[in-house]
């Protein structure tokens, strides 16, 4: 391991709005389940998650167009996280925290209606069949966000993947979810370029953007009420 990762591993440490519990922590009984809003921010405000948000550039995009909410990135990958609690910290942003975990682990880190919010911007498609259940939008998934979320609270998903589109609109039925929102290429079907699909990307959809690949959108809720 080299000594920029391991400097930046230590730092982690001492960052407050970065938490870095244990596999055993979670499952055992973490400290910040059920408090965040409490334990972590100075206003208690509606929860978003943003899963596998790699260096954070989503959540910190979504924390400046949303000040009245709290984000939260989750990433299992320190050396990302740290580059996103660093720029937190040089923005001054009081509403962005971090989660270092497993995204299989979400539900114990989080108490059931603690979450109003889930956005998964491009994660891994695990176009495989043997990689199936590592999909983020698969029925055990569901299930788990499901029991954070507050009743009609909404999952969006942004991807550059048809594959993960199509497969999660056809999960979402299976569940029957209620999708508010689906769209197999956003910059064709959606003219208000000044909405939050159009002006906060990632590194890598700007990098899929220059490849010409089309930007799918998806938004939906679990629960019965989720109008």
């Amino acid at each position: 391991m080299g000594r920029t990762k391991l400097r930046r591993f230590r730092e982690n440490k001492t960052f407050e709005h970065l938490s870095e519990p244990t596999r055993e922590e979670l499952i055992k009984g973490f400290g910040l389940k059920g408090c965040w809003n409490e334990r972590m921010f100075s206003d208690a405000r509606p929860i978003t998650l943003e899963l596998g948000c790699g260096k954070g550039e989503y959540t910190l995009a979504l924390a400046e167009r949303y000040p009245e909410r709290n984000f939260i990135g989750v990433d299992i990958k320190g050396a990302r996280l740290w580059r996103g609690a660093k720029n937190s910290l040089s923005e001054g942003r009081k509403n962005v925290a971090f989660l270092r975990c497993q995204i299989e682990l979400i539900d114990r880190a989080f108490a059931g209606a603690e979450v109003d919010e889930i956005w998964i911007t491009f994660p891994d498609p695990q176009i495989k069949h043997k990689r199936a259940k590592h999909r983020l939008t698969g029925p055990a998934f569901l299930e788990k966000y499901k029991r954070i979320l507050t009743p009609g609270g909404r999952i969006h998903l942004k991807t550059d993947s048809e594959f993960l589109h199509g497969y999660s609109l056809g999960i979402l039925e299976q569940q029957r979810a209620t999708v508010h929102q689906a769209y197999y290429d956003i910059d064709r079907q959606l003219r208000d370029r000044n909405s939050v699909l159009h002006s906060v990307q990632t590194h890598y959809e700007g990098i899929f953007r220059e490849k010409g690949k089309a930007i799918t959108y998806l938004e939906c809720s679990l629960s019965d009420n989720g109008q």
